[in-house]
């Protein structure tokens, strides 16, 4: 079967490519190796609940940012409802700390819990860089250049502004914590290097300026949920491409794409699938095992992190009774004494919405926890009854449940994660910012410059899906300037 575009995959990254590319009247299949859409960032059903599989929050609809374009471009419609309060953070000391949507209100949260030192001028200035970010970040399409016409455009789009950032990208998040003397505040350090692992992936010490002060602030632009789960923002794009004639086709595991002289070759199992082009919206690691082509493996090569620098992920569903009195739906717990068996300091917890009643029934909610796992190929979680008990009891002590009012739980290790999404090592999050990193030398969107492209998580920009959603935006872009 002959189309314009074969995606592998149908995580954010690769639906907003797909949507963007049918909008210009290009015939698109997305290749799903599952029975859902939505890769990472999805929802399944267990006992009659459903249940998220990874991303819980959602942002990137305010001006200038990645879902916002992407909407406005095809007037898809998402069934949304806006949060008054992103976050709370359940401190070591037992202080609740909450994540205000306001800056100003955040700024005194931030001095109420840390002290006034230093706070009110970190926190303008990681708000400024942000907002900078996001709005270069659709200014700057051809990011990171490889090639002499990326060169061009990005001159063409050069602004004050991004310049200005520039010095953000060889400055670490411990060099600007210690500018405004924040780094001898350990419950501060502390609170930014677990925040920092929600959208980074990584601590203080590795994650630059630029990434880390986007990262923090993500709480401060509009924060979203998806009404029915995050599955909802999938089915959405999934029915535009439907409207626009391309479609997903599920069930489908490519295990080989092979370069033609005329476009593609991709295989899953017993079918095979011709394409012009091609854009892989899963991981490097796994993209690199599917290309049968020496010289794009030998490209790939440098970029491949190992398990070593990655993160996997335990992760509990649960649904509770009587837990409609909870009105904030996602909360960081920290651990200062580390989780058992696999050390993390920190979970994050998200609850349903009180108002959505398609995923519970009646006074019945569900709840999302993850946790990271470092080094998933070598760290093996023999007894899963501990850490789910450990991280009961800890939510117990909080007042966030009762185990009495415990319907439904189960758990899932790297290992589930491997099977359910057939990522590398269970690798979940993207790849992590590292400082000898900087951004221009994270993988383009180009794979081998002749109709091969790549998006998703662990390329730029990276984590989260308003990350992946810009990665989209980009490999579409490339793709459409390169060919026609």
């Amino acid at each position: 079967m002959q189309f314009d575009v074969i995606l592998i995959g149908s995580g954010f990254g690769s639906l907003t490519a797909a949507a963007l590319l049918a909008q210009k009247g290009l015939k698109i299949a997305v290749l799903e190796q599952a029975k859902y859409p939505g890769g990472c960032a999805s929802t399944y059903k267990r006992k009659g609940y459903w249940f998220e599989t990874g991303a819980t929050t959602l942002v990137g609809l305010d001006e200038h940012m990645p879902l916002r374009h992407l909407l406005d471009v095809t007037g898809i419609k998402l069934p949304l409802l806006k949060l008054e309060t992103p976050m709370q953070v359940h401190l070591p000391d037992r202080q609740v700390l909450t994540r205000h949507a306001d800056l100003e209100d955040w700024i005194k949260e931030a001095e109420r819990v840390f002290g006034a030192k230093g706070q009110r001028p970190f926190w303008e200035h990681c708000y400024r860089v942000s907002q900078q970010v996001w709005r270069t970040s659709l200014e700057q399409l051809s990011f990171p250049f490889s090639n002499v016409q990326d060169l061009w455009q990005a001159i063409r789009q050069v602004r004050p502004h991004q310049l200005s950032m520039l010095p953000g990208a060889f400055r670490t998040m411990e060099d600007l914590l210690r500018r405004y003397g924040l780094l001898d505040n350990k419950l501060f350090t502390d609170f930014v290097n677990e925040q920092l692992l929600i959208t980074a992936q990584n601590h203080l010490v590795e994650v630059n300026e630029l990434f880390g002060a986007t990262a923090l602030c993500y709480t401060l632009f509009g924060n979203y949920y998806v009404e029915g789960g995050m599955i909802g923002l999938a089915r959405a794009l999934e029915l535009y491409l439907h409207n626009q004639g391309s479609t997903i086709l599920y069930r489908h595991h490519v295990n080989k794409i092979i370069p033609k002289d005329e476009g593609y070759e991709v295989s899953c199992m017993a079918d095979t699938y011709r394409s012009r082009f091609v854009i892989s919206g899963i991981t490097l690691n796994d993209t690199f095992q599917l290309f049968q082509d020496k010289k794009v493996r030998q490209r790939l090569k440098p970029y491949l992190l190992p398990s070593e620098k990655l993160n996997g992920a335990f992760t509990m569903a649960i649904a509770l009774r009587n837990a409609s009195a909870i009105p904030v739906l996602h909360h960081q717990v920290h651990v200062s004494e580390g989780l058992p068996l696999i050390g993390s300091q920190s979970f994050f917890v998200s609850y349903s919405h009180p108002a959505d009643k398609g995923r519970a029934g009646e006074g019945e909610r569900v709840m999302a926890i993850s946790t990271h796992v470092p080094n998933p190929a070598t760290l093996r979680i023999e007894d899963k009854r501990k850490l789910q008990e450990a991280i009961i009891t800890k939510m117990e002590d909080l007042g966030m449940l009762n185990r009495a009012d415990i319907l439904y739980l189960d758990s899932a290790t790297p290992g589930a994660w491997i099977f359910w999404t057939q990522r590398a090592y269970g690798m979940v999050g993207g790849y992590p910012q590292y400082r000898d990193i900087k951004p221009w030398q994270m993988k383009d969107a180009r794979l081998d410059h002749r109709g091969a492209y790549v998006c998703g998580d662990s390329v730029y920009p990276g984590q989260g899906i308003v990350g992946v959603c810009l990665s989209g935006i980009i490999a579409a872009n490339k793709l459409l300037r390169d060919h026609f």
